[in-house]
């Protein structure tokens, strides 16, 4: 048998044990974490609407109607109004067909695309593709192929190799660790010359990229017309839990039939659906969430530049840190918690290794005063290392 303790001493050994935090308070800018006050700077709650009063009231309704769970799944009994409703709602606000709920961003990705491709037919990932795709890719049976870090050129190259099966290219249009954006125009006249499907996984960008936070596809002006698979998740911009893809009438109704992820799982509780519902809303009708995100993400970068903070090229809410060594990346996450800040140190496997960093998430909710305490810290602390 294999020997666990050993293998767990090992990843202590090279900093690459993961531990839980406890929460004990909603999820916002000021936190209880373990029992300390901190400033998080961690989350993917970007609008700030995890905890917003008329998304906790929904929620409580959903809950006096439907009660706390939904009892089955889709196809028995568990498909209700409120998930009805919203599924036609998210439709109507990405311009797509339909939409159809999922319980996890994971099981959304690992369900469509086990549902399109499978044994002789190729799937094509970017190299920093999410986990949940690349599990896909893995699963699904296809032969997968990944290229190089948004390149159209090395995906135009990859698809003309592959002269048999379907093609699908999956992408994040957010990368969430480098917080950089997908090149979709490129990359969808890449699909088009080879007759490939294309997929969005629009989990970072979903409610806060684009004039109306319609995602990376208004961002980038793409027509859903040339993104016949479209993916976000809710438990971020929109502060609640779970995921849906959209697409055509015949594309969702594949997915009904044939995603094992969808099928064979109890749905979402109807509150959360109704939770959901409001936080669709209020990102329709508050751009001003929009503006103060945006706002913080400036105002962030302007305040690493003046200290010297070295950022990446992101002009998301994800920005990264990067410290190199794993262990400089740990040592600074315990030294900030320290000093009340939250920031989880990203190490490999989640990314290369010689890449570990700190992964800063910015929210609308924060403010001036949270990101100078932030930026004051990290440059003091960068000065320390240094000397």
């Amino acid at each position: 048998m294999k020997d666990l303790k050993k293998e767990l001493q090992e990843r202590k050994a090279n900093h690459l044990y993961r531990s839980r935090r406890i929460n004990d308070s909603p999820q916002q800018p000021e936190m209880v974490i373990d029992g300390r006050k901190v400033i998080s700077f961690c989350s993917n709650d970007y609008l700030g609407l995890a905890n917003h009063p008329e998304v906790k009231a929904a929620f409580i309704k959903g809950i006096e109607q439907y009660g706390a769970g939904s009892g089955a799944a889709h196809l028995i009994n568990g498909h209700s109004r409120a998930h009805h409703g919203l599924e036609q709602e998210l439709a109507d606000f990405t311009g797509y067909p339909r939409a159809l709920l999922f319980s996890t961003g994971y099981m959304a990705n690992l369900g469509v695309i086990q549902a399109l491709i499978g044994k002789g037919d190729t799937i094509l990932q970017d190299r920093l593709n999410h986990a949940s795709l690349l599990d896909a890719g893995l699963l699904c049976g296809a032969r997968l192929m990944r290229y190089a870090h948004n390149s159209a050129n090395d995906l135009d190259a990859k698809l003309a190799s592959r002269t048999s099966g379907e093609k699908l290219v999956a992408t994040d249009g957010v990368f969430s660790m480098d917080g950089d954006i997908a090149d979709t125009t490129a990359l969808v006249s890449s699909c088009k010359r080879h007759d490939a499907w294309f997929m969005l996984d629009d989990a970072h960008g979903f409610g806060v990229l684009g004039k109306n936070g319609k995602g990376t596809l208004e961002h980038t002006n793409t027509s859903v017309d040339n993104v016949p698979v479209y993916m976000a998740t809710l438990g971020k911009a929109l502060g609640t839990s779970g995921a849906f893809i959209a697409g055509s009438e015949d594309l969702v109704e594949t997915v009904i039939q044939k995603a094992r992820t969808w099928i064979y799982t109890t749905a979402s509780p109807p509150a959360v659906a109704e939770a959901t519902r409001t936080s669709l809303r209020i990102i329709n009708s508050q751009p001003q969430l929009r503006d103060s995100l945006n706002d913080n993400i400036a105002y962030f970068r302007q305040c690493c530049e003046q200290q010297n903070i070295t950022l990446m090229q992101s002009t998301t809410a994800i920005q990264p840190v990067i410290t190199g060594e794993t262990e400089t990346a740990v040592n600074m996450s315990n030294a900030l918690f320290e000093q009340g800040i939250l920031i989880t140190a990203i190490r490999p496997q989640t990314v290369p290794e010689g890449s570990a960093r700190l992964r800063i998430t910015l929210s609308a909710a924060h403010t001036r005063e949270h990101i100078d305490k932030l930026v004051n810290a990290i440059s003091a602390m960068q000065k320390m290392l240094s000397s």
